[in-house]
């Protein structure tokens, strides 16, 4: 009697065998080197599609059971703790990606946080893209760049890096799909959440945000910095609607297209340092020669 067993196996199929289990089954099973009828589970792990060739293949990673039970997944729920009374303030100047994240993890770290947002929320910010397309007229604070969500919100919510320098990609995939995006994400090497859904997991993650006790302020442009009596800390933020704003600490999470707000560091003195960057160049061909060089 063979011991169960659990194992993680690549394999590459045709096009045509790629959704067939009885196919993946026999592939898993010649990579263990067990009998198929031994396999009692396989999970799908990544999903990739090499179309390189006129013969397009796709490349399968799957976790299988032998003679046993994979371990359970762990269940995509969202679950942050309540703010406790007290806690220290975090003022977060933007709402896209970056200040999103920074809220949630600064409420599992038990910091309060108060985000300020030059735009509008998700779904009100839609009918501020109107005039763009059809007058060519930019409503200032409310466009493609600000609101909730950044600048991500309306494009087509592609999400292509896996590159474990940038932090725990895994993570933010699963902080996704607790909050509405297609558990397919998680497997897909190119995954893509679309324009249609992003906006309602940004407003689910604002929800998760205000659940925990933290705070959100839309419509509200950060015009100013207040520092400490010494002046060495800044300790808050006022607004052009003239609000006040104190916090122990204030992060900036404005993205490159809120000019106005390098214009105040520099009047400020602030200390900035440029990132660098690349430059990349795209040619483009007509697809039919595309298709020739491709598929034959």
């Amino acid at each position: 009697m063979t011991e169960p067993t659990c194992h993680t196996v690549t394999i590459t199929l045709l096009l045509e065998q790629s959704d067939d289990e009885s196919v993946w089954r026999q592939a898993a099973a010649e990579k263990i080197g067990v009998e198929p009828s031994l396999i009692t589970e396989i999970r799908l792990k990544k999903h990739s599609i090499d179309a390189r060739r006129a013969q397009i293949k796709v490349q399968l990673r799957l976790d299988v059971a032998v003679n046993g039970k994979l371990p359970p997944e762990p269940e995509c729920n969202p679950s942050y703790p309540r703010i406790p009374s007290g806690a220290k303030r975090l003022v977060i100047v933007g709402m896209g990606p970056a200040g999103m994240f920074a809220a949630l993890r600064a409420i599992e770290l038990g910091w309060k946080p108060i985000i300020l947002e030059r735009g509008k929320d998700a779904i009100a910010r839609r009918f501020d893209l109107a005039p763009i397309l059809r007058e060519g007229r930019v409503i200032e604070d409310s466009n493609y760049c600000f609101g909730e969500g950044g600048a991500g919100t309306y494009s087509d919510g592609k999400l292509y890096t896996r590159a474990t320098k940038r932090g725990p990609v895994r993570k933010v995939y699963e902080t996704f799909v607790e909050h509405g995006a297609p558990s397919r994400i998680l497997i897909d090497s190119h995954p893509h959440i679309g324009s249609n859904l992003l906006p309602n997991v940004v407003r689910a993650m604002r929800e998760t945000i205000l659940a925990s006790g933290a705070e959100v302020h839309f419509e509200m442009r950060v015009t100013g910095f207040i520092r400490s009596s010494n002046g060495e800390k800044i300790r808050g933020v006022s607004t052009k609607e003239g609000q006040e704003f104190l916090g122990d600490a204030v992060l900036l999470a404005t993205g490159h297209s809120a000019r106005d707000i390098y214009h105040l560091l520099e009047r400020e003195r602030v200390r900035m340092e440029q990132k660098p960057f690349a430059v990349g160049v795209r040619i483009e061909h007509p697809q039919p020669l595309i298709d020739s060089i491709q598929y034959s």
